[in-house]
């Protein structure tokens, strides 16, 4: 197994799409993920323009990569939110429009219809994105939560999404949701509630990504284990937390990245206190053989450095699983 090792753009999207192609190229890359905006990958050129997704692939295999997913993250976050100003800065200007909170969580709900049907002209297999959430506000319980006011964040979500996930089963592309906090599930148990809402249908599933895990204390390699059949998707992304208590806890405190006050930051892949020699062998375990995608952040390092030391780290940290036991020569006998 030789997995492909690619770079998200999302973090990239001040650079031109054959910029950002030239210097993945330049630092080892296999492929990228596309994010659907900036100009790496526009969904509505790619329904529209007969030859825009051929296009796309022609400017990577210039620079001898590939793309094995897109992701949407910023419009799916529109399509369970409780829409405020905030959504006007990360929303492309259709989706906007005049910013009436209902009107812009429909238009949401359309283009990411509409990024699944683009992801199946461009031939890749998965879209990768947010879901927003309706309750990510009540996640402390005071004042205290009406029992029922999960219930219905769950249904809300199960309400808006299963009819985009009929999209994505109508053209045979998965969803992978990056269990993030301020999204229906941010770790295991209401990744587990997630899946149940959705009446566990198979379009719907995982961007494993184990920084947004780690510094919680969710169990992010029994995630792996947990969701073994949805990780349809896995960023290579660290993070470093603190072994003393800090001045902004878990929560942040309001502070920003790179605060040295803050009990964890998102680092370069290796720098931080993700195991990932141990997401390796679980993911061998589960059978995954799709991309490693470098989501690169770090407030503290130069982002070429970084993005191109993080392709040297996930193809040394990569490796395949054995195809037989290391014992097995043992028990061979000479006729």
């Amino acid at each position: 197994m030789s997995r492909p090792v690619t770079l998200f753009t999302g973090q990239w999207a001040d650079m031109t799409l054959e910029t950002i192609a030239e210097k993945a190229s330049s630092w080892g890359y296999d492929g990228l993920e596309l994010a659907c905006w900036g100009d790496h990958f526009d969904v509505r050129r790619a329904l529209e323009e007969d030859n825009y997704c051929e296009q796309r692939k022609e400017l990577l295999a210039k620079y001898d990569l590939k793309v094995w997913s897109i992701s949407n993250h910023l419009v799916g976050q529109a399509v369970c939110d409780l829409i405020d100003d905030r959504h006007k800065e990360i929303l492309p200007k259709h989706v906007w429009g005049d910013g009436d909170p209902e009107g812009v969580r429909q238009r949401a709900a359309d283009e990411i219809k509409d990024t699944a049907r683009a992801a199946a002209k461009l031939g890749v297999p998965v879209v990768n994105g947010f879901t927003g959430s309706s309750i990510w506000s009540k996640l402390y319980s005071f004042p205290p939560n009406k029992p029922d006011t999960v219930d219905k964040g769950f249904q809300d979500f199960a309400d808006r999404w299963n009819p985009i996930l009929d999209v994505f089963d109508e053209v045979d592309v998965k969803f992978g949701l990056e269990v993030h906090p301020t999204e229906i599930a941010f770790d295991i148990a209401s990744a587990e509630r997630a899946i149940e809402a959705l009446d566990g249908r198979k379009a719907f599933g995982f961007n494993y990504d184990p920084s947004h895990l780690g510094y919680q204390g969710v169990d992010y390699l029994g995630f792996i284990d947990n969701f073994s059949d949805r990780i349809y998707h896995v960023h290579m992304k660290d993070v470093w937390w603190s072994d003393k208590p800090t001045k902004a806890g878990v929560f942040g405190g309001h502070t920003d990245f790179g605060n040295k006050d803050r009990y964890w930051d998102f680092v370069s892949v290796g720098r931080g206190k993700i195991d990932f020699d141990r997401i390796i062998r679980a993911l061998n375990r589960v059978e995954y053989a799709g991309p490693l995608s470098v989501e690169w952040e770090d407030s503290g390092m130069e982002r070429e450095i970084g993005a191109s030391e993080s392709a040297d780290y996930c193809k040394k940290i990569d490796f395949s699983a054995p195809g037989a036991a290391f014992d097995s020569a043992f028990s061979e006998k000479d006729d």
